[in-house]
C-alpha cells in the first residue's frame, strides 16, 4: 500500500504514549492519519504526540484519558473530535498485565486489570460505537492477546480479561456491522514492549511468537486501511500453532505447553525486574480532574 493510504482518517488510540500505542500512532501518522494519542500519562501523551508530528508532519494530539472513568473517557473523544475534525477509527489499546501466582495477587490488582483491560474496552467501545452507529460507519479495533484464546500460569487474572476481549469482538463484529460499524480483535503474542519485562520467552517462543510493536501497528494499520473485521492473532504463524492444538483434549494441550516450555514465561517471572512496570501500572488511578488538552498539534502537507 501507498505511503498516504490512511490520508484523511482521524484515529483515536488509548494507551497510546508507549509501546504498542506509540508505534501503532507513528505508523497511522505517517500513513497520512490524524491521530489523538490517549494515555493515563498526559505529560507523556503530549511529548509523544510532539516527536511524532515533528517526524511525520502529521496532526497529532496528546491528550489524558483514564479508561476506567466513563466521564473521562468520553470528554477524551470529545476532544479528539473536536481536534482531529471527526472520528473514524477507535483502537483501544491500553492494557496492563501483571504477573504472579493467582492465589497471591490482591483484589486491588485483580480489581485493575478488570478495570483496565475489560471495563475500559467496553466503555470505549460503546462510547464509539453509539456515535459511529449514528453516521452509518467507523471502525473500532481492540487490542487482545494470545491469552485470550490459550491460557497460561501465571497470569490467570490477564488471561481472563483478553479471553473477555475476544469474545466482545466477537459479539460486536456481527452485531455492529448492520449499523456500518466496522470491530477487528487484534491478538498480538510477545510484545517486546514494557509489559512483558522480566519474562524470558524460551528459543521456541521466540520463534513463533516474539516480535516488536512495530508489527502489531502494521497489523492495525492493514486492519484499518482496508475495512478488515474480525479476529486476527500477530504473527499469524502463533495464532496457526494454538489453533491447531484446540481440538486435543485439555489435559493433553497442558503437557504439550509444559514439554515446549510455554507454561513457563508467564510463571517464571523476575519481579526485581518487573517493579518499575508494576508500580507504574498497579497504583490506583488519582482522582479525575477536569479535561484538557495537553497535547502538541502540528498541521503540514505530506510529501
Amino acid at each position: 500500500m501507498s505511503r498516504t493510504d490512511l490520508a484523511g482518517k482521524k484515529i483515536a488510540i488509548t494507551g497510546g504514549a508507549r509501546g504498542i500505542g506509540a508505534a501503532t500512532a507513528r505508523l497511522l501518522a505517517d500513513r497520512g492519519a490524524a491521530v489523538a494519542i490517549g494515555d493515563i500519562d498526559a505529560e507523556l501523551a503530549a511529548e509523544t504526540a510532539a516527536q511524532i508530528s515533528a517526524a511525520t508532519g502529521a496532526r497529532v494530539h496528546g491528550l489524558k484519558v483514564d479508561v476506567t472513568d466513563r466521564v473521562s473517557f468520553e470528554q477524551y473523544l470529545d476532544a479528539a473530535e473536536s481536534g482531529l475534525g471527526g472520528l473514524d477509527v477507535l483502537v483501544n489499546n491500553a492494557g496492563i498485565m501483571p504477573t504472579g501466582e493467582f492465589l497471591d495477587e490482591s483484589d486491588t490488582v485483580t480489581d485493575r486489570q478488570l478495570d483496565i483491560n475489560v471495563r475500559g474496552v467496553i466503555t470505549g467501545s460503546k462510547l464509539a460505537g453509539r456515535r459511529f452507529a449514528g453516521r452509518g460507519r467507523g471502525h473500532i479495533v481492540n487490542i487482545a492477546s494470545v491469552a485470550g484464546i490459550s491460557a497460561a500460569p501465571g497470569v490467570a487474572v490477564y488471561c481472563a480479561s483478553k479471553y473477555a476481549v475476544v469474545g466482545l469482538g466477537a459479539a460486536l463484529h456481527q452485531e455492529l456491522a448492520p449499523k456500518g460499524v466496522t470491530v477487528t480483535t487484534i491478538a498480538p503474542s510477545f510484545v517486546n514492549t514494557e509489559l512483558i519485562a522480566g519474562l524470558s520467552p524460551n528459543w521456541f517462543v521466540r520463534q513463533i511468537g516474539f516480535i516488536e510493536p512495530e508489527t502489531v501497528a502494521a497489523a492495525i494499520a492493514e486492519a484499518i486501511a482496508g475495512r478488515r473485521g474480525g479476529f486476527r492473532t500477530v504473527p499469524k504463524i502463533g495464532g496457526v500453532f494454538l489453533r491447531a492444538l484446540m481440538p486435543l483434549p485439555e489435559n493433553l494441550r497442558n503437557s504439550i505447553y509444559g514439554a515446549l516450555g510455554l507454561q513457563h514465561v508467564t510463571l517464571n517471572s523476575d519481579e526485581s525486574v518487573r517493579a518499575a512496570y508494576r508500580e507504574r501500572t498497579e497504583k490506583p488511578t488519582p482522582a479525575a480532574e477536569p479535561e484538557k488538552q495537553t497535547g502538541t498539534r502540528k498541521t503540514g502537507t505530506r510529501s
